[in-house]
């Protein structure tokens, strides 16, 4: 199901900004939302002639960021109209109904696909529930709370909406998630593209260079339609994009080059595991970190070895947990 495990193991303080926020420009930030680890995962604000956008919420412990943030900024709950999933896994969408009971009027706004699950998040909570436990969900997502009916608003493909004026546009983008929307926001040029354009981690910046890796965590990756999201996106020409996993990137062309090469990396290993059986997962596991270690070499990460691979572990054991979905959705 909708499922994304980065385990947050208590309070940190925020670092790399002034508590936790790291602005853009055009009215552009970054909230720190502090969960597996500092700037591991992004919520971004969106303001504009004093009214406000959240884009993606974290988990529920992001909430007293988020709220902090506005505060920083001078925006009262009343004056924020909308807070935008891209998709409904629970690190981005987590905290959605803890965000909307603190905002009278903003609306939520998602895809179709995912509309139900922030209505009711019982299918959401119980898939959790099996793999973790419940103490465990509840210690890493907090509380999950409905959201009123009449306060979702579906965003298919080629949705417009104003903040204040501004014009944002939302486009399908499939390939990480069927229920994944990029935004285009049309005064920057710039798009909030969640995870369609992967992970890239700020500690393993150097010398002015970003990098990115894909994440291919549950259940739906589709290496062909994130190819596709991928191009689709620098077609819109964006000097700059945003991702959850974390922030600012620029360089597009570049880093989307990596990606495409990654993506099709990790479909010939799942095709070289299709047929290994019980050692299936172990041998995913141990190819996505393969991966990754190559990726050290070639970008030349200065970080070592050991602590490159502490830095993807999660993400390696959830790359392999896409693979073994995608592989068992396509022998059905």
């Amino acid at each position: 199901m909708f499922i994304e495990r980065r385990f947050y193991n208590g309070p940190m303080a925020p670092s790399g900004a002034a508590d936790g926020i790291f602005d853009y420009g055009h009215g552009i930030s970054a909230v720190d939302s502090v969960y597996d680890r500092r700037m591991q995962t992004a919520v971004h604000l969106l303001i504009e002639d004093g009214r406000a956008a959240v884009i993606d919420t974290g988990t529920s412990h992001a909430v007293p960021h988020v709220m902090a943030a506005l505060a920083a900024k001078g925006v009262a709950p009343a004056k924020v109209d909308y807070v935008i999933l891209t998709h409904v896994h629970l690190d981005h969408a987590g905290g959605a109904g803890q965000l909307m009971a603190r905002f009278p009027n903003a609306r939520l706004t998602v895809h179709p696909r995912g509309a139900r699950h922030m209505i009711d998040p019982g299918r959401l909570l119980a898939a959790t529930v099996a793999i973790y436990g419940e103490a465990q969900t509840r210690r890493v997502y907090g509380e999950i709370l409905p959201v009123p009916q009449a306060r979702v608003l579906e965003t298919p493909e080629g949705t417009a909406l104003r903040l204040a004026g501004r014009e944002l546009l939302f486009l399908d983008a499939p390939g990480h998630a069927r229920h994944h929307v990029v935004v285009r926001d049309a005064l920057s040029g710039h798009v909030f593209a969640g995870d369609c354009f992967g992970l890239s981690y700020r500690e393993l910046d150097q010398d002015g260079k970003q990098f990115s890796f894909p994440t291919t965590s549950p259940s739906q990756f589709d290496p062909a339609a994130l190819h596709a999201s991928i191009d689709r996106m620098l077609s819109l020409g964006p000097e700059a994009l945003y991702v959850a996993h974390f922030g600012r990137l620029t360089d597009l062309r570049r880093l989307a080059g990596d990606l495409h090469r990654l993506i099709d990396a990790h479909a010939e290993l799942g095709e070289r595991c299709r047929h290994a059986g019980k050692q299936r997962k172990r041998l995913l596991m141990e190819g996505v970190s393969d991966l990754v270690l190559a990726e050290r070499e070639r970008q030349e990460w200065r970080l070592p070895r050991e602590k490159v691979l502490e830095v993807f572990a999660l993400d390696i054991e959830l790359n392999a947990q896409g693979l073994v979905s995608w592989l068992d959705a396509e022998g059905e």
